[in-house]
């Protein structure tokens, strides 16, 4: 029988993992300018910076839980904080760029050890009528990071040079390690269920390529018809190594993760739900500060204030959704914040500038509450669908269906602004709208467009979260 204590002693190594690592994410996106003017490179190449660490998580993520099912979750979680920290130090020893970008794929690797096992040991150490308060706690944690990360990195930069958000980042990783490396035992997170079976490699080279490549997609630097040419091919690579995953899974004595699982409707559609609702709701993280800033010409100060609503918002619903899931079941509570997704859509698809800040905020607020209130009972009906033994690998799913989510989300967001304001005769970069004449007016254009197709996708989401019925056994 666990302490009564211990999940809140285990929730706080993972929590404060999570708020190192999702603050550090907003923080260095803050540090772009600074780090392209010291290096004299442009934004275009020290976007890197950020797509370096993003592909290199996307493509390890779902391999490292299933190691984490196979070798201990305790050794994946503090060996994925000190590659953190150690790609951390690297950074602020970076005398380039190219060694900065090699720096974060370090940090990468540690990134998506870390995140691969926070789930599964969450879910083992709270009881499973407990589950939901354990996980609203664990996205508390992500809003807390992603409201942190833009005020902190901005005051450190008003004061500092960019070296010093990677100082503070080290800091908090080596803290973080320390803390789960005294706290965490692995007889009472669930480690080593599975410790006499194999590492299929050649299943985590297929699923690798594959969402690198799906990803590459996504992030295409090139333009006209070679954008299209390199999409495709990126496309059609993912779709073949996809083929080859599966193909490869189905004949795998230790899967990286048992695709029979979609065939049990509850884990199916919650799957579907998940990846669907981030799609719709990614668009909200690369648009809204572009509106704010370019359109409203509020400074990033402001905007960082503006967009804490969200992450309050996200944080108070996490909480809510996961508790009250925990007594009535998850269904409810994921339709519940669908349909306010779908309202808060409908606002956000007529802001204009005329749109008061007061509005704004309020709601910005209920859009994160609407985000909390669905994902954590969703994310509750996936890991009450499967047995502990499994709790690494497909914890890793549920962070993967986010991550492709939110890649496909702002792909899809940024390329219907981006084609509407070239069908007006406007080919500018996100960050020249407003400063060019009638740029405005073809931006809110493409905005409107972009927000009615998020709300037809939301809408989709809520009838796949209608779909996730119970099991009743």
């Amino acid at each position: 029988m666990l302490n009564i204590d211990y999940k809140w002693k285990a929730f706080s190594a993972v929590g404060m993992s999570l708020v190192t690592m999702v603050m550090s994410m907003s923080m260095i996106a803050v540090a772009l300018p600074s780090i392209s003017g010291f290096f004299g490179s442009s934004l275009q190449v020290v976007s890197w910076v950020v797509i370096a660490n993003s592909l290199t998580v996307t493509a390890v993520l779902l391999p490292f839980g299933r190691l984490s099912d196979l070798l201990g979750r305790k050794l994946i979680l503090t060996s994925g904080l000190l590659f953190f920290l150690v790609g951390s130090l690297m950074c602020i020893l970076a005398n380039n760029i190219i060694f900065l970008i090699f720096s974060r794929v370090v940090m990468g690797l540690g990134g998506a050890m870390a995140q691969s096992v926070g789930t599964a040991i969450v879910v083992s150490v709270f009881k499973k009528n407990e589950r939901g308060k354990g996980l609203g706690s664990q996205s508390t944690a992500v809003a807390l990071g992603g409201a942190l990360g833009p005020f902190a990195g901005g005051l450190i930069l008003q004061f500092y040079e960019w070296q010093a958000v990677f100082i503070c980042i080290f800091i908090m990783a080596t803290i973080s390690c320390i803390w789960s490396l005294l706290i965490l035992d692995d007889s009472k997170i669930g480690s080593n269920q599975l410790k006499d079976e194999k590492f299929d490699l050649i299943g985590a080279i297929f699923s690798g390529i594959a969402m690198l490549s799906l990803v590459l997609s996504m992030n295409n630097p090139f333009e006209g018809l070679l954008f299209y040419l390199v999409t495709l091919i990126n496309f059609s690579i993912f779709l073949f190594f996809l083929t080859l995953f599966i193909i490869n899974q189905r004949k795998s004595e230790s899967p990286i993760i048992d695709l029979n699982l979609f065939f049990d409707p509850v884990f199916r559609y919650a799957s579907i739900t998940r990846i669907i609702g981030f799609i719709g709701r990614s668009s909200l993280f690369i648009l809204m500060p572009v509106y704010l800033i370019n359109i409203r010409n509020l400074q990033p100060a402001m905007v960082g204030i503006l967009l804490l609503g969200s992450a309050i918002g996200m944080g108070i619903g996490a909480q809510m959704g996961g508790r009250l899931a925990d007594i009535y079941g998850h269904r409810r509570f994921t339709i519940i914040g669908f349909i306010l997704a779908i309202i808060t859509g409908v606002f956000i698809a007529n802001f204009n500038l005329q749109t008061s800040l007061l509005l704004i905020v309020i709601i910005l607020l209920f859009n994160g509450f609407s985000m909390g209130v669905w994902a954590t009972p969703n994310q509750l009906a996936t890991m009450n669908s499967v047995t502990k033994e499994k709790y690494g690998s497909v914890g890793a799913f549920v962070n993967l269906t986010r991550n492709t989510g939110n890649v496909i989300g702002q792909a899809l967001a940024t390329s219907i602004i981006s084609f509407v304001m070239i069908y007006k005769g406007f080919d500018v970069e996100l960050s020249e709208v407003g400063k060019i004449p009638k740029t405005t007016d073809a931006f809110i254009l493409g905005w409107e467009i972009a927000y009615f197709f998020v709300i037809i996708i939301t809408f989709i989401g809520l009838i796949s979260a209608i779909m996730t019925k119970p099991n009743k056994k």
